[in-house]
């Protein structure tokens, strides 16, 4: 049986992916104030954020599971915790999971992202034995959908009109990568 208990730590060049603890929680709640963030992720304007209360329970809670993976993104540069990464909805039998990500302002426009994406798919694939990662992305952010192709997602359709995004309606794309493919690009596919 294959599941998230082992809670690793991944070092790549630029980052380290780090199982969370209550002391993410101002990270992450300054994140989840980003307007970017919350248009992106398809938070209705005006929703509350979540308690600083909450977000230290939630993120020291991580450890326990055996259902899924939740690591901190940490710029090794400045020590600071500038994400996430999660595995969930995970469907054991068919060795598959759900992917997503959180990167605040700190975090963008420098690689980091796409490092973090990689050493996580690595890990999903290599060493936990899954099959099948996929993620669904709003249309309107092509940022996301560039990183992710590129570390070798491929689109496999779209669910139409699926956010009502100030009076306009925004698509999701519905995106995976296979351990086969993995296994001949890496996250590097051409």
């Amino acid at each position: 049986m294959i599941d998230f208990s082992v809670k690793p730590i991944l070092t790549g060049d630029h980052v380290v992916l780090r199982p969370t603890t209550e002391q993410d929680a101002e990270a992450i709640a300054e994140i989840l104030t980003d307007p970017e963030v919350l248009t992106f992720t398809g938070t209705p304007a005006g929703d509350p954020a979540p308690s600083l209360d909450f977000l230290r329970s939630w993120y020291g809670s991580r450890a326990d599971l055996t259902d899924r993976l939740d690591l901190a993104l940490v710029d090794r540069a400045s020590g600071e915790t500038v994400g996430e990464l999660v595995f969930n909805e995970w469907d054991e039998p068919n060795r598959s999971c759900n992917f997503r990500t959180l990167v605040g302002p700190r975090g963008r426009d420098r690689g980091l992202g796409t490092e973090a994406i990689r050493l996580f798919l690595a890990h999903g694939f290599e060493r936990v034995g899954l099959n099948r990662i996929s993620l669904g992305v709003y249309a309107f952010n092509p940022r996301a959908i560039r990183v992710y192709e590129k570390v070798g997602f491929v689109r496999e359709g779209v669910e139409r009109e699926a956010l009502l995004h100030e009076g306009r309606w925004i698509d999701s794309v519905t995106m995976s990568v296979l351990a086969r493919e993995w296994a001949v690009h890496r996250g590097h596919p051409s």
